[in-house]
């Protein structure tokens, strides 16, 4: 599936022939444009299964990753098209990966990602491996817009990382705690069970606050609140962190700490990013201060969301969803990067930042693993909300 999208052709700034030569050596210096795309190519690998709907009847999981697709991509052509009323042409070819590395090799050998400056898929981790040796070959951009992976995962120097992967959710909390609160009157708590699901946020955790021993906040660690609740003091400021996402374990963790901070323990609590996805009470999550990183915030009330709800909704009769607004950030960054520098774009990434409706993007480059965002929000419990606090 093909879809080409055009736009008329940007304004090229003009110099006196009558002005002098230094000034005009200046002047060229300052706009030297960049090599101009005649048409920016963006390959854009998702995973429709497109086959399904002829072959079985589907249940809810399945469905619900078929809207995945479908919302992601007229979220990203709705993006496409934004940049392109900058001034550039787009062709953007749409691929249906169907999640195998089978239809991966078919696109492989068929040729049809030739001539792409960007790749933007595949979204799940086994198929960016699958397409690195491509990216590494052939030199070009892949972005991975939907797996939270370690970037060291895929070893690719073109690889470009939207979402935060979990060493920087941690040292995000870790960097705020040691800003935030006095070593002096403050104790730094880990609760973890050290089951492979906890270890994923609490190994990070473990290794940034133990570094700092002797140095930094005291640090603790306790498979539960329970057992540290017989080792707490009232004269005490804990900053508990909880590195689970088990929805059991932590409503009871929640229960414990609300019941501590009653009987006069002073606590603040940080979370894992998961929660942001599960229905805790808020009450008391409110009454610790709690405290989530996340990758992205929609502020429903802002004029440029309402402005993209609108457009959506015309073109497609429908209501976007999460995956619909990373489309449109990602679709929209690139296309404005193509617009603004041509085929020196990548050079420009970690210089431009973008404060999108769904996502944000600050990239640090890696010389191994690619361009990784870094931008990540801390939101806390307020106003039976969630407010981004830095």
């Amino acid at each position: 599936m093909a879809l080409y999208l055009s736009a008329c052709s940007p304004k090229v700034q003009t110099i006196s022939k009558n002005a002098p030569a230094d000034e005009k050596e200046k002047k060229e210096e300052v706009i030297k444009p960049p090599k101009k795309f005649k048409e920016a190519m963006i390959s854009l690998l998702v995973p429709f299964n497109l086959q399904d709907f002829r072959s079985k009847p589907l249940n809810k999981a399945e469905i619900e990753k078929h809207a995945m697709a479908i919302d992601f991509y007229q979220g990203f052509k709705l993006g496409i098209d934004s940049a392109a009323s900058f001034g550039l042409s787009f062709k953007l070819l749409v691929h249906d990966t169907r999640e195998t590395t089978p239809q991966l090799d078919e696109l492989l050998r068929s040729n049809l990602l030739a001539g792409s400056h960007l790749l933007v898929g595949p979204v799940f981790p086994e198929g960016l491996k699958y397409m690195t040796a491509y990216s590494i070959q052939h030199n070009v951009p892949m972005v991975s817009p939907l797996a939270a992976s370690q970037p060291a995962e895929f070893a690719n120097p073109n690889l470009i990382s939207i979402v935060n992967n979990i060493d920087l959710h941690a040292a995000r909390i870790g960097d705020h705690i040691t800003k935030k609160y006095k070593a002096q009157q403050t104790t730094a708590v880990l609760i973890s069970t050290k089951n492979p699901g906890d270890e994923v946020l609490g190994k990070p955790l473990r290794t940034y606050f133990s570094a700092q021993q002797g140095q930094g906040i005291p640090f603790e660690e306790y498979a539960s609140v329970f057992t540290m609740e017989t080792k707490a003091l009232k004269t005490r400021k804990y900053v508990v962190m909880v590195s689970s996402s088990d929805f059991k374990f932590v409503t009871a963790t929640l229960d414990k700490l609300s019941k501590m901070k009653k009987a006069g323990y002073n606590i603040d609590l940080y979370g894992h990013p998961d929660w942001l996805k599960q229905n805790y009470t808020i009450e008391k999550l409110q009454a610790l201060n709690t405290v989530i990183t996340s990758s992205y915030k929609v502020n429903y009330k802002s004029a440029a969301v309402i402005d993209f709800i609108k457009k959506y909704r015309k073109a497609y009769q429908f209501e976007p969803g999460e995956f619909a607004f990373k489309g449109f950030d990602i679709g929209f960054y690139f296309g404005r990067e193509f617009v603004r520098h041509g085929d020196d774009y990548l050079k420009h990434l970690t210089k431009d930042q973008y404060k999108g409706l769904h996502n944000s993007f600050s990239f640090i480059q890696d010389e191994e693993n690619g361009y990784i965002n870094t931008n990540l929000n801390l939101l806390q419990y307020k106003n039976f909300d969630l407010i981004n606090i830095e």
